[in-house]
């Protein structure tokens, strides 16, 4: 397929009005604007990505080793552990070495499947978090039910199903984005390949593809983010009507770390896919994009960690041994 994307846009040459040009690789930007940040830039973007390999890769670890908590909630944590690894090294490795040697050049094919996998994986996150959503609603409204629904099958089917659900969508946003022609300028003011910068590049109407942005979004932010609002609505409606103060108070603080996590992934990126053109600039999608590609991987262990008892006395058993 990335093959493919590559013959479609070599046969891109000059025409006769020398309005498009053949372009064999885009140049990211990234913080380029800052020179005089550069290192420190470098080193705070580093601390961030061992950090966030560090403390998901312990709560993927701990989910997977320790006993107590082999049950599904904590199944859909590893998962989802593992996932941040996997969507924010797309990103930041090239980042930093970009920043690091000056070489800011990326092929079109490295382009296209480094936004490929980017949608891929957001679309991934999107579903997951309204199965841990779910998860959550059955263990807390329907718990006479709860290991019955949620058995080990189950939710091994949910994952599986998360992690397949957005591919076909995204490789097909992303060959449509990348069957366009583009013209004048090959610079992306981005530090990856995003959709909005790239959309800038192209030539011609644009329309078609920014209505299957806006498609996507709505099937993979918009409509996972309702059923998520919608479970801990019921949620919420169970706990105030729990007796004890103490019960409240522990569902609460499960559930809230899981609304904090939401709240940081979709808030950012439904602003940068679901509004409109012209009111999109270079800084604010640059500010937003940290958002759900590193804010909320880096802040993940530690707003799970620090408010679960469980994760945090699975973590001294393992620091002991």
């Amino acid at each position: 397929m990335l093959n493919f994307l590559f013959l479609q846009m070599k046969h891109q040459e000059k025409t006769p009005e020398g309005n498009i040009t053949e372009f064999m690789e885009f140049v990211l930007l990234d913080f380029a604007d800052v020179p005089h940040l550069r290192w420190f830039l470098f080193g705070l973007f580093l601390v961030i990505f061992i950090n966030i390999l560090m403390g998901n890769g312990t709560i993927f670890l701990i989910t997977k080793l320790e006993p107590t908590l082999q049950t599904s909630m904590y199944f859909f944590l590893g998962n989802f552990s593992f996932l941040e690894i996997c969507y924010v090294s797309v990103t930041l490795p090239r980042m930093l070495v970009n920043i690091w040697t000056h070489r800011r050049t990326i092929s079109i094919v490295a382009c296209a499947a480094q936004m490929c996998c980017m949608f891929v994986l957001g679309a991934t996150e999107c579903v997951l978090l309204a199965v841990m959503a779910y998860d959550r609603y059955m263990a807390i409204c329907n718990p006479l039910h709860y290991t019955l629904v949620m058995n080990k099958k189950v939710c091994v089917q949910l994952v599986v199903g998360s992690w397949i659900s957005g591919g076909p969508v995204q490789v097909g946003l992303t060959f449509q984005i990348f069957s366009l022609p583009f013209c004048g300028s090959n610079l992306i003011n981005h530090f990856f390949c995003d959709i909005p910068p790239i959309l800038r590049l192209a030539c011609g109407d644009t329309f078609v593809n920014e209505m299957m942005v806006y498609i996507a979004a709505v099937l993979f932010a918009i409509v996972p983010c309702l059923l998520i609002l919608i479970s801990y609505g019921k949620i919420i409606s169970t706990i105030l009507k729990l007796p004890s103060a103490t019960s409240r108070s522990k569902v609460f603080s499960t559930c809230s770390s899981h609304i904090m996590v939401v709240a940081l992934f979709f808030v950012p990126g439904s602003i940068t896919y679901l509004r409109p053109k012209p009111s999109h600039s270079a800084g604010a999608d640059k500010v937003l994009s940290l958002f759900y590609t590193i804010v909320t991987p880096m802040f993940n262990p530690v707003i799970y960690s620090l408010r679960n008892k469980e994760v945090i006395m699975a973590l001294r058993k393992l620091l002991c041994k």
